[in-house]
């Protein structure tokens, strides 16, 4: 039986901790070799949608300091207060992935440490949404698991589900939707032992 939380408690503890979450919430950028991999095709003032954005720190700051105009979505009206609290002038918006429904494209979409969230099939379906957010030549960044399977984790202290596909997987889903695996590292030491993969739009 499957006792992992559902993504609606995984909201609960967002909103109820989210200045929990943002009190430990590293901002070393040890994300920061994936990120400089990840922009290094986006045009100089290429526009990126964060994902989970959370509170705005350190990703989406990040990339608003390298010059790249930042678009934030999270599903937690808490953590999003905090991001507009800290970046007033930031375009955040409240939504969730899992109904990705945008008006426009974007030149790069990144999902770290939140689209592992959603389920198996929640992820695949949302892939086809990401594809279609995404300009020709977009690219896609998350970390996922290391292995196809669920498991549970730990959100200042209060238990949340990870889910995630194999790497076949998620290459055929990518391929589905117009798009190619470009890289995937499982475990990387680098990176606190995240897995990530990264994904091009080609059609």
């Amino acid at each position: 039986m499957d006792t992992a939380p559902a993504r609606n408690d995984t909201l609960d503890i967002y909103e109820r901790l989210a200045a929990e979450y943002d009190a430990a919430r590293s901002t070393a950028l040890f994300e920061a070799k994936w990120l400089a991999r990840f922009t290094r095709d986006l045009p100089v003032d290429g526009h990126v949608l964060d994902l989970g954005c959370g509170t705005g720190q350190p990703i989406a700051q990040w990339f608003a300091n390298e010059g790249f105009r930042v678009t934030g979505l999270d599903f937690a009206e808490a953590m999003l207060n905090i991001a507009r609290e800290r970046q007033p002038d930031g375009d955040w918006r409240h939504g969730d992935m899992r109904h990705l429904d945008l008006p426009e494209q974007f030149d790069g979409i990144i999902a770290w440490n939140s689209f592992n969230h959603l389920t198996q099939d929640e992820q695949t379906a949302c892939i086809a949404r990401i594809a279609r957010h995404l300009k020709l030549g977009g690219s896609f960044l998350t970390t996922v698991g290391p292995r196809a399977g669920t498991a549970t984790g730990t959100i200042a202290g209060q238990k949340v589900r990870h889910a995630s596909l194999s790497p076949a997987g998620y290459a055929a889903c990518f391929e589905d939707n117009g798009m190619r695996l470009t890289g995937l590292l499982v475990e990387d030491p680098d990176t606190m032992l995240h897995s990530v993969l990264m994904a091009r739009k080609d059609i």
